[in-house]
């Protein structure tokens, strides 16, 4: 057989190449009509995850999750129209799949908790929360970690698995906050006129609330004091600023009242031992 021939070339083209070629376009048609319908329905999708407020975040972390599944069933189908087989492809690609979800399972949970924290939102920016031990504002909530500011100005990370894996306290979601003091007198004092002083500091601070009321009562007859319970309410921007006058201007009125704040003592006795002679 001449392969060099004109009919034999001719018959190489019509069993193989003209049929390749077929499928080649029809391949091609497929990857770019399917990439087409994969933009589609991830613009459709967007749509939805802004008509329902979707953190941003996470909405483009799951487009283009979805856009890089939908062109994966786009390529698999390509690559079947030229008659490539991709079961195996399949299978080693689910194997992967499989190796790099259990390497990143830590990743992967915190994403998941991520998720959970922007759909149910137990906090907000700016809420001054306690989470996972930490005490702080909340200064930006990511897919994966969740972003703290502290009082002194430390920024600090928090896996997401660990904000939900345990309690968490937020400080600012109710708008009003109480602060818990105790204030003791000696047993010598007068107990009423002690109580009307801390009323009177209280009732002359006007970022206290008149609603709740605030509470003043004798909560302890310690060992060597008289203990009060002092508890006022204060809008939640106010609380810090609001604790530390109180404890100041307690001690000053107290001081100009004769009143005495006592603090443990001790008596120590020294016994000195004779030597007989």
């Amino acid at each position: 057989m001449d392969f060099f021939s004109v009919d034999y070339l001719k018959h190489l083209a019509d069993q193989y190449l003209v049929p390749f070629g077929i499928n080649l376009v029809i391949a091609l048609l497929v990857f770019y009509v399917g990439r087409g319908i994969a933009r589609l329905i991830v613009r459709m999708l967007n749509r939805v995850a802004e008509r329902s407020n979707v953190d941003e975040s996470l909405r483009k972390f799951l487009l283009d999750l979805a856009y890089g599944m939908l062109m994966a069933i786009v390529i698999i189908a390509a690559l079947e129209r030229l008659g490539v087989k991709t079961t195996a492809a399949i299978a080693i690609l689910g194997a992967l799949g499989l190796a790099i979800g259990l390497a990143l399972q830590g990743s992967l949970g915190n994403f998941a908790s991520g998720v959970l924290i922007i759909m149910f939102k137990p906090y907000k920016v700016g809420d001054l929360v306690e989470a996972a031990g930490h005490i702080g504002v909340v200064d930006e909530i990511k897919v994966f970690n969740t972003v703290l500011r502290t009082a002194d100005n430390i920024q600090i990370l928090i896996p997401n698995g660990q904000v939900t894996g345990g309690s968490i306290k937020n400080m600012s979601v109710r708008g009003t906050r109480r602060i818990d003091l105790t204030f003791g007198i000696g047993y010598d004092d007068d107990l009423k006129k002690a109580k009307a002083m801390i009323e009177k500091v209280l009732s002359e601070d006007s970022r206290i609330l008149p609603e709740p009321a605030y509470q003043v009562a004798v909560s302890n007859l310690g060992d060597s004091s008289v203990d009060f319970v002092v508890r006022p309410w204060v809008n939640t921007p106010d609380y810090w600023a609001v604790r530390f006058d109180l404890i100041e201007k307690l001690k000053l009125e107290a001081d100009a009242q004769g009143i005495s704040i006592p603090f443990p003592q001790r008596d120590v006795h020294f016994y000195e031992e004779k030597k007989v002679a």
